[in-house]
């Protein structure tokens, strides 16, 4: 038996959960998700919990019933705590700044690199070298934020380039000056 499965998920005060089949809505105090799910996996709400069952010990199921269960549980986070990810500018000239919804970056191209806010996150830039990316959808705020550090991945010679915030770059020693040819 799936060890994350089998976990029930608590329902926390001020958070509805309406279950219709396999579409699972969940309702909190920051916002609304709902999400349809395989409809093979048994989702049940009862004494303020959330459980899911799988219907066989099958290879496919075993799998579902885990995935099932963790996407359930950041839903109910999402509504209530919401997720964030910080990322961290390094480089001579590089920076970020927010116009309007758009976030604008510097980051040594010829052109400035305007992302525009998508519905549904939040975009903030408390220092020229930082960025925020929150949301209640756990999968947007993680794809805008990979989105965001692949218009510049960081490089591992100089360390320069976007990079999550406590990321470890994995430095290269660069060229040395050995002798040349006599």
């Amino acid at each position: 038996m799936s060890r994350i499965g089998r976990a029930p998920i608590a329902i926390p005060e001020g958070v509805k959960v309406d279950v219709k089949g396999n579409v699972v809505s969940v309702k909190g105090p920051k916002g609304e998700l709902s999400r349809e799910l395989h409809k093979d996996m048994i989702i049940e709400v009862a004494n303020g919990e959330i459980l899911v069952k799988r219907p066989t010990e099958e290879k496919q199921h075993k799998s579902l019933h885990g995935l099932t269960r963790s996407l359930i549980a950041n839903m109910v986070t999402g509504v209530t705590k919401g997720f964030q990810k910080n990322l961290e500018i390094a480089g001579v000239g590089y920076r970020a700044a927010k116009q309007g919804n758009k976030l604008v970056l510097t980051l040594g191209y010829s052109h400035p690199v305007e992302v525009e806010q998508p519905k549904g996150l939040d975009i903030q830039v408390p220092a020229p070298t930082k960025i925020i990316v929150s949301g209640i959808n756990k999968e947007q705020v993680g794809a805008m934020a990979a989105q965001i550090r692949g218009y510049r991945e960081p490089e591992p010679y100089k360390g320069k380039g976007i990079k999550y915030e406590g990321e470890y770059i994995r430095r290269k020693v660069g060229k040395t000056g050995g002798k040349g040819k006599k």
